[in-house]
């Protein structure tokens, strides 16, 4: 059986140049980066629509709370578009550039895979066109300035203690999470404490993907906060005089990349935050200039839908203006059979060879988690179509069981999955449901909490009606950041629950759909660039680990300039 590398590699690949003409985008709005990915001028996504063209329909992409045993979320905001096109639609998928730390450590890559994948894969997880390290020397050019303006006569009285500001690195490095900085004499800095994060957790990021235009990037950077005076008031980029040169080293990653699918069919590559501590989809841009030229927009949205559906829902949509037709949401029976509590499953390790058995039980309980999800996404008046996402394992007695449970909990239809071993041909049963619910259950889109509400009211909003919390508990440090956020006059953002991707709670251990406990507010942030406030449930790491057997250990260039390894 061929691995999805070696798949990718059978493939002849259309030049991006004719992929680009074939779409329709002219080619002075193009710049080609190789013969098989091009930035395409972001611009194009101002531009109308041919007349007498339908509508652009969006669907979003989500799935049920992450585990080891997989989902295939990735694969199917893929594999629809492939379908879509199939059923003689006009679509293009739109999905997230992947950060180098997961995919050299347990995760690998995030090209798809089987037969519905983005290609090349080496170039999609391998910094592609660079934005990733444009990311990284923008928020570091900010750090620089930052600490160059604190030594030298410290002219915005920058109170040393209430730098928010850390570095970044697009790789996984634990040893950098706390470092001090300034040391080895005065010439060097002021001293305190500091760290590392990884690239994508940087707000830079997060900016980068809710921009809408070269003069909204660069007004976004000058509102990011880095630290506060002694007086206790933000200092920002634009007090700092680092914002323009900020926007100059982005002007170029604010176009997103056009590349191709295993079918040749188009795909737009854009932006990379993490779901768990930002808002986990791709760019705004990237919908847009799919919309000029596609009939429908296939974007996904990070790990289960109470992380990234509920973020495109409260960010992405209010900066965009755009919401979806109907939502994907991706399951697999291993999946629910985790949720159920009764496996013992951890990432980077076989799986137990129980749930490729058929437990019907144990997948009864961990439907409960499909529902959720389910009824987390119909909150904002979406309807949901659920893609049974089928391993060789599964029984018709278990699918029809993952079925029924879906229909009950409100989705308007359950269609089995073979996306992965079929490419295009093995999602039209699903592309056609997707279809049918965009034509006739009328979306009728209701945010979750009005934006002038209290932040705490939108907090308890989310964690009683998303998460399944029966309260909240807000430290008092996090009282303390929100009286001040609301004072300062940011209350008024929407909010960004920063928690494990591994539970509907804030607690990785509680599997299923946990009910009635107390969800814990720690601290808050603002991210005032990107238009929303940071709210942190637990310990969250934004610099992740690598393990034991991280994956660049299978990575490897060969003497004619092949890389072996990725997965």
């Amino acid at each position: 059986m061929q691995t999805d590398l070696e798949f990718a590699r059978s493939l002849v690949l259309e030049p991006v140049a004719a992929l680009a003409a074939r779409l329709g985008v002219p080619f002075a709005s193009t710049y080609v980066h190789g013969p098989t990915k091009a930035k395409v001028d972001h611009r194009l996504g101002d531009e109308p629509r041919p007349p007498g063209a339908p509508r652009p329909r969006t669907v979003l992409v989500t799935a049920v709370t992450p585990t080891p045993a997989g989902e295939g979320k990735t694969l199917h905001t893929i594999g629809l578009s492939l379908a879509l096109n199939r059923l003689g639609q006009r679509a293009a998928c739109t999905v997230r550039q992947p950060s180098m730390g997961p995919v050299f450590g347990v995760k690998g890559g995030a090209a798809g895979g089987g037969r519905s994948q983005i290609v090349p894969m080496e170039d999609f997880n391998l910094h592609l066109t660079g934005d990733m390290h444009a990311v990284g020397a923008a928020h570091n050019l900010a750090a620089a300035a930052l600490d160059t303006s604190l030594l030298l006569d410290n002219p915005l009285g920058i109170d040393p203690q209430r730098v928010a500001w850390k570095r970044v690195v697009d790789v996984n490095d634990r040893a950098l999470r706390e470092i001090q900085v300034g040391l080895g004499g005065k010439q060097n800095g002021v001293p305190r404490a500091s760290g590392f994060e990884i690239t994508p957790a940087s707000e830079v990021m997060a900016v980068l993907g809710l921009a809408t235009s070269w003069a909204d990037l660069r007004a976004r950077l000058g509102r990011i906060v880095v630290a506060n005076d002694r007086a206790g008031a933000p200092v920002t980029c634009e007090h700092l005089g680092v914002a323009g040169a900020m926007a100059a080293i982005l002007r170029d990653a604010l176009h997103p990349t056009l590349m191709q699918t295993s079918e040749r069919t188009p795909a737009f590559v854009h932006a990379g935050p993490f779901a768990n501590i930002a808002h986990g989809n791709s760019s705004v841009v990237a919908d847009r200039v799919a919309a000029r030229f596609c009939d429908w927009v296939v974007t996904e949205a990070g790990f289960g839908a109470d992380m990234g559906a509920v973020k495109y829902f409260d960010v992405k949509c209010r900066a965009s203006g755009v919401t979806p037709d109907v939502a994907l949401l991706v399951a697999t029976v291993r999946a629910l059979k985790v949720h159920s509590g009764q496996f013992r499953v951890k990432p980077g390790t076989p799986l137990p060879a129980e749930l490729g058995r058929e437990d019907l039980d144990a997948l009864a309980a961990g439907c409960a988690n499909l529902s959720a999800q389910i009824q987390n996404v119909r909150a904002f008046g979406v309807p949901v179509v659920v893609a049974l996402n089928r391993f060789p394992s599964d029984t018709p007695a278990e699918l029809a069981l993952v079925r029924e449970r879906a229909l009950e909990a409100g989705a308007v239809a359950a269609e089995e999955s073979r996306l992965f071993g079929e490419g295009g041909e093995g999602g039209l049963r699903l592309a056609a449901a997707v279809v049918a619910a965009a034509e006739s259950a009328e979306a009728r889109f209701q945010p979750l909490y009005d934006l002038a509400a209290p932040l705490a009211a939108k907090i308890e909003a989310v964690a009683t009606r998303i998460h399944g919390a029966g309260s909240i508990e807000i430290s008092a440090a996090a009282r303390e950041g929100i009286d001040e956020l609301e004072a300062r006059g940011f209350g008024a953002l929407p909010i960004c629950i920063a928690k494990t991707q591994y539970s509907l709670s804030h607690d990785p251990a509680l599997l299923g759909a946990p009910r009635g406990y107390a969800f814990p507010v720690r601290s808050v942030r603002v991210a005032a660039g990107a238009g929303f406030v940071v709210v942190y449930a637990g310990d969250i790491a934004t610099m992740p680990g690598l393990g034991r057997t991280p994956g660049f250990r299978q990575v490897d260039l060969d003497a004619e300039g092949r890389i072996h390894g990725l997965f």
